[in-house]
């Protein structure tokens, strides 16, 4: 037998019932039913006047309030924004005041709420949200198992002219790899810092960096330019938490002590600030000692990769099962006579669908899992938490 469900129109339907048999007082009957008498009283004579309807919730708004905007005013605020569209709370209550300035003005968070109320204010457009893989698990237990890279906040030099210094450390042995003064944060600039970096030093397993351009992006699975080229050389992207600078503290400390060395006062030119980070960088690796390292220089840890940097491009070999799709250069596939987005950071470039039911796709690039593609929906959606996390596993050799 099932539990039986009571909500609270069934027990008020209960008492009139009970009590339009006349079998108890309506003051033991009100005992029954854990309400005082003027509550038992209402409810009969709301039904009795509207039946069954009379037994539901009224709204509990005050028929009225001596504080309320008057009609009038809100009929000025509306008559102000259909003039100007674009203008906010603030901005048409000083309008309005103009006219009305006998009668207290309601707070600019009150009209925001009613212009939204009364649909006079269009809804932004929501800007989706990439997963993430999560906190990154990795260590480094090595020389260039990890590398991790990043902009120090920019700066003018005495010229005017905008600094982005790019930084790009080795995590194990804190040894700086490089120190740039790049006149812009993009991946035009910093691919070929990080293609010396390869030819004199090697490759490494991975390398950290936040969220931010030119290291990741909004396409699926955060890939950007410069992403897919790493994972094209065998180098696995790996992301910080977005808001967690604290996730790179290595790095991040290194910053704080490039600032107060190299940028206290700046220097006239960029190519001057430049000579300072070469030098600075030239003490910081030999002549620093580091507390982490025993006191001892990070160059005396640091040793070049044995992965060297290949002249060639590896294509991907994906297992005889995987259906392979060559994206396009409008960032799609086709599958089944349809068209499929991908992304636009993988143009012309070859990917993997792997079955793992009927209808449902692993998508993949070289070892890194994208998402899961449904043929129901035409769309490879980007896997979230568990999933999204086993993906960069995979993409690591891991299990």
């Amino acid at each position: 037998m099932p539990w039986s469900e009571h909500t609270v129109i069934t027990q008020r339907t209960r008492f009139v019932a009970d009590a339009s048999q006349g079998v108890f007082s309506l003051a033991e009957l009100c005992r029954r039913y854990a309400i005082s008498r003027p509550t038992g009283y209402r409810w009969l004579t709301r039904f009795m006047a509207e039946g069954p309807r009379g037994l539901h919730d009224r709204s509990h708004r005050p028929h009225h309030c001596p504080h309320a905007t008057p009609t009038e005013l809100w009929a000025a605020i509306r008559d102000a924004r259909k003039h100007h569209p674009t203008w906010g709370p603030k901005k048409l209550l000083w309008l309005v005041a103009k006219h009305h300035d006998e009668r207290p003005l309601p707070a600019p968070s009150t009209v925001a709420a009613w212009l939204k109320r009364e649909g006079l204010v269009a809804a932004r457009r929501r800007r989706p949200q990439r997963p993430h893989p999560g906190r990154p698990m990795a260590q480094a237990t090595a020389p260039n198992t990890i590398w991790t890279i990043d902009f120090k906040g920019q700066f003018r030099t005495r010229n005017g002219v905008y600094c982005y210094p790019l930084t790009v450390v080795d995590a194990y042995s804190r040894y700086l790899l490089a120190c740039r003064a790049l006149l812009h944060p993009t991946g035009r600039l910093t691919r070929p810092v990080l293609e010396q970096l390869f030819h004199d030093y090697g490759l490494p397993r991975r390398i950290r960096t936040d969220n931010g351009a030119p290291f990741a992006g909004t396409a699926l699975a955060r890939l950007s330019t410069l992403a897919v080229w790493w994972i094209k050389l065998g180098i696995t992207p790996d992301l910080i938490e977005p808001g967690h600078p604290e996730q790179n503290p290595r790095h991040e400390r290194l910053h704080r002590t490039l600032k107060a060395e190299t940028t206290r006062p700046p220097a006239m030119t960029c190519s001057a600030q430049q000579a300072r980070f070469t030098h600075w960088r030239q003490l910081y690796n030999d002549e620093r000692p580091h507390e982490a390292l025993h006191q001892q220089p990070p160059g005396t840890v640091y040793r070049p990769s044995a992965r060297p940097f290949p002249t060639r491009l590896r294509p991907p070999d994906y297992p005889g099962h995987f259906e392979v799709r060559r994206v396009s250069r409008n960032g799609g596939i086709r599958w089944q006579h349809h068209r499929v987005p991908v992304s636009h950071t993988l143009v012309e470039e070859y990917i993997g669908f792997e079955a793992i039911d009927d209808g449902l796709w692993d998508v993949y690039f070289y070892q890194c899992r994208l998402g899961r593609f449904d043929e129901r929906h035409g769309r490879i959606i980007d896997d979230r938490g568990r999933l999204f996390r086993h993906s960069f596993a995979r993409c690591n050799g891991s299990t």
